[in-house]
């Protein structure tokens, strides 16, 4: 299955996708959405009776650790690194506003 994307597609394509292409690549792009296509009917040749559709093509699972509370840091030692603070807090500098 041989289908050509010509040169009309392409620039329709790229108008839709709202990019201004060159003569250059309105060339490659042609050339391999021809190739894509080209796959693509070669993987309609397949033999897929029997075959259960699947989302991903290997199994997944969740390998997550339960949540599981713990002990938490005190403020002290959250904030013994800190650089700046008030109370039990991070002081951070301002990124919202004015800046005084």
């Amino acid at each position: 299955m041989t289908q050509t994307i010509d040169e009309p597609l392409v620039r329709h394509i790229g108008k839709l996708s709202r990019i201004e292409l060159t003569d250059e690549q309105v060339s490659t792009f042609g050339r391999q959405m021809s190739a894509i296509l080209d796959y693509f009917g070669k993987l309609s040749e397949l033999d897929t009776d029997g075959v259960e559709p699947m989302a991903h093509a290997v199994e997944l699972r969740n390998v997550l650790a339960d949540d599981v509370p713990g002990q938490s840091l005190t403020p002290e030692a959250a904030l013994a690194n800190a650089p700046k603070r008030d109370g039990d807090f991070f002081m951070v500098p301002k990124v919202i506003g004015d800046s005084q």
